[in-house]
């Protein structure tokens, strides 16, 4: 697959907000690449077989049900990599932020089975793997404006591997435990 061997290397923190350090941080090691694979590897484990009462299940009233949760990560990823593309292909155009919970209502996941929502996760990580094995040294440096905030395409790949670590944890602790 293309430059998927390049060293990328861990992103500094000029290269993304302050906000993202949480993301950035819940990614282990530098190797992005090997962690994005292994962390889909992690969650179809940890979701497959999951029933429907199970992936509707909401621990607090006020919060997503599971089905949310993974359509909201999937939504989430999509516009990563959409940030990571334009500013990959060195285009300056500055890109919207997005309001999640807005996002996650109007999706109306709860009327998805449930694994098709883990299916389409699944093809949405392996089309951001793909993206990312292919960029030369150049295109992961390049930089761009997302939500009024300079980020490096290195420090996306970061910050979408962190969120869906951040929410693996939250399944985990809160849903699944």
């Amino acid at each position: 697959m293309g430059n998927s061997k390049l060293a990328i290397g861990r992103p500094d923190a000029s290269e993304f907000s302050d906000y993202q350090i949480g993301y950035v941080d819940k990614v282990t090691g530098s190797d992005i690449m090997s962690f994005l694979q292994t962390q889909l590897d992690s969650m179809i484990s940890l979701l497959s077989g999951l029933d429907e009462s199970k992936a509707n299940y909401k621990y607090a009233p006020d919060k997503w049900s599971v089905k949310e949760l993974v359509g909201h990560m999937t939504d989430s990823e999509r516009v990563f990599a959409y940030r990571a593309l334009t500013f990959a292909r060195n285009d300056a155009t500055a890109l919207p932020g997005f309001d999640q919970d807005p996002w996650v209502k109007q999706a109306n996941h709860s009327l998805v089975p449930f694994q098709d929502l883990l299916d389409e996760f699944t093809h949405v990580r392996r089309s951001t793997v793909r993206l990312f094995g292919n960029l030369d040294a150049d295109a992961w440096m390049r930089s761009g404006t997302a939500n009024n905030r300079r980020i490096t395409v290195r420090a996306l790949a970061y910050v979408i591997a962190g969120h869906a670590q951040h929410h693996l944890e939250i399944l985990k602790s809160r849903y699944l435990g």
